[in-house]
């Protein structure tokens, strides 16, 4: 008489199960979101500063400079989260453009921080020099205001120029892969040029036009946040493989005994 004990083992794929990737999505559409609550009080808390030419020399609270530098410090943290984020998604759609998407938004992330040492250089000069006795005003003026215009200048080409740069390969990832309904990146893929385009102008001198041209990339960005929170990737063939939950496949081993 012969009798079968099966025994049961499973092996699981090497896929990523869907709460991942849903998962994935609203950690990069938080820090999208993150951005935007970072940057925009910061920049009225920044205000004392880089509107005053003679804030360098004067006395007061400088907590709501150091709160904006410290927000400024969490935006450029979250743009460089968003990119680490969706790489592993979008690079199925083309890793070269996903690799520059990521070194395009640290890139940006680089250049905020340069603008928050230079403001953070004021605070300490301002509180270590300003009302010293003998202390030259003038000069500390100048070093002032060269410190917030580098500020200004960072502003520029991080936030804006790189901004731009960034809604150009994100849009295109997006777009081509339909992760998220096309009007979204269509917004950054038409905005990106827009802001490229003002802030190469705004550096050889043209009139401020970025404020204007940054609303579609600023929609773009929001947008994207919103809706991966909200309703993660839509699916896509590039995540095809990485949706499918684990199938724990059986083997079956018997033993017979006579």
């Amino acid at each position: 008489m012969a009798t079968a004990a099966p025994a049961m083992k499973t092996a699981a794929k090497e896929r990523i199960p869907m709460s991942s990737l849903r998962r994935t999505a609203r950690v990069a559409g938080g820090l999208y979101l993150l951005t935007f609550i970072s940057s925009i009080p910061a920049v009225f808390l920044l205000a004392p500063v880089l509107d005053n030419p003679d804030f360098i020399i004067g006395s007061g609270n400088d907590t709501s400079v150091l709160l904006g530098c410290l927000l400024d410090l969490i935006n450029a943290l979250a743009c460089i989260g968003t990119a680490i984020a969706l790489f592993p998604v979008v690079k199925r759609q083309n890793e070269s453009v996903a690799l520059g998407f990521v070194a395009s938004r640290m890139m940006e992330a680089a250049i905020i921080v340069v603008g928050v040492v230079s403001l953070l250089s004021i605070v300490t000069l301002r509180q270590d020099l300003a009302g010293a006795v003998g202390g030259d005003t003038a000069a500390l003026v100048t070093t002032g205001q060269s410190l917030v215009a580098t500020r200004d200048w960072t502003f520029l080409l991080g936030p804006d120029l790189m901004a731009g740069i960034n809604a150009l390969l994100l849009g295109s990832l997006m777009y081509r892969s339909r992760l998220v309904p096309r009007v979204i990146p269509l917004m950054g893929l038409v905005g990106g040029p827009l802001l490229i385009t003002a802030s190469i102008a705004i550096l050889f001198g043209a009139s401020s036009l970025a404020l204007i041209t940054a609303v579609p990339v600023a929609l773009w960005e929001f947008s994207l946040g919103v809706y991966l929170v909200v309703k993660g990737f839509k699916p896509s063939p590039i995540t095809t493989g990485m949706s499918v939950p684990a199938i724990p496949t059986p083997i079956v081993v018997s033993k017979e005994s006579k």
